[in-house]
């Protein structure tokens, strides 16, 4: 996610500075070919491209606003699990003790429990992110965008997994990489360690209940940006868009040809190039802009900072036990300022 105040005209320009080059070339040859060989029927009315550009601008519209509605839902998941996260954290401080249950664990033995439930539910927000990075053949996964990825550090690894090692004991990381879904275990390791607690240990009934909804609550968040992640934007939409966006693109320079070859000076009509390359590349950004916002966790620059997010749960759910050997936060990186 870029982080800064905007882009600047520099970086929006570069972002699509391949389609611009495109259009130049593409908007030259009708006025080439009108003005030098004469081709006046390469000239189209203006009217019908105009209803045209209504049509598709109304419907960029509609993509954009449901591109922009995927993505914030992802950001509002991820701040059901930022809230659901520091609370866990301070039940698994305040609500395991002796009082109230038949266990007669030492000091150091209740710490040591509070670290490991807070550890390891720090493990599922790592793992979280790592299976969220995964690309699908929907995403983008062009050249450039990977090149992104491995400049970056969000391209999805199977080793990345290794980074759960310190917050888990070899047992469970034995466990949960024998699965598919590692986050998924990762609560259920969590359940299971709750349930003997409120069985032998010293977590009393009604605080294991209190845990358990929130365990069920990170199972309800995991599902729902599983749901964001794996079910692509409908592609009847997107191809649709794509389609009738390059018409208007491939018709605009003829009908720029009809506006400025009825002026009385001649030479006007090369103004219809530049005109011709400013509107395609409107409504090109228009179309870039939803296309790139569709997909909040394929790990590219308008994506939900779902690393920065889990670094900062981390530091603020740690603290929360007086632990003082944290991570540093992500700091935006580069020109770009970027998030991850």
């Amino acid at each position: 996610m870029q982080s800064g105040r905007r882009y600047t005209l520099r970086q929006t320009l570069n972002w699509g500075r391949r389609f611009i080059l495109l259009f130049l070339l593409y908007d030259t040859v009708p006025v080439v070919l009108y003005k030098v060989l004469d081709l006046g029927w390469l000239s189209l009315p203006w009217q019908p491209i105009s209803l045209i550009g209504i049509a598709v601008a109304f419907y960029l519209g509609f993509k954009n606003n449901s591109s922009y509605e995927r993505m914030w839902e992802a950001r509002k998941i991820w701040g059901g699990i930022v809230n659901t996260s520091r609370s866990f954290a301070v039940m698994a401080r305040d609500f395991i003790h002796n009082e109230g249950t038949h266990a007669q664990a030492t000091d150091e033995e209740l710490a040591s429990i509070r670290k490991r439930l807070v550890h390891r539910h720090v493990a599922w927000l790592h793992a979280l992110t790592i299976q969220l990075r995964k690309v699908k053949d929907w995403e983008h996964n062009r050249s450039n965008d990977n090149f992104f990825r491995d400049n970056y550090g969000t391209q999805f690894d199977k080793q990345q997994f290794e980074k759960l090692k310190p917050y888990l004991s070899n047992e469970d990381y034995e466990y949960v990489m024998g699965k598919g879904n590692q986050a998924s275990h990762l609560l259920s390791l969590q359940n299971k360690d709750l349930m003997a607690l409120r069985l032998n240990g010293p977590l009393e009934h009604f605080r294991h209940l209190q845990m358990q909804e929130l365990i069920t609550e990170c199972y309800t968040l995991q599902g729902k940006s599983e749901r964001i992640k794996n079910f692509p934007f409908p592609r009847q939409y997107a191809t649709v868009n794509f389609f009738f966006t390059v018409l208007f693109v491939g018709l605009l320079p003829l009908g720029m040809l009809n506006v400025f070859a009825g002026a009385d000076i001649s030479w006007l009509i090369w103004l219809s190039i530049p005109f011709s390359v400013i509107g395609s590349w409107v409504f090109w950004t228009m179309h870039m802009i939803g296309d790139y916002s569709e997909n909040p966790f394929e790990g590219l620059y308008n994506d939900v900072p779902i690393s920065s997010m889990a670094v900062g749960i981390e530091i603020d759910i740690r603290q929360m036990l007086d632990e003082t050997d944290l991570p540093e936060p992500i700091q935006p990186i580069g020109e770009f300022k970027m998030l991850l």
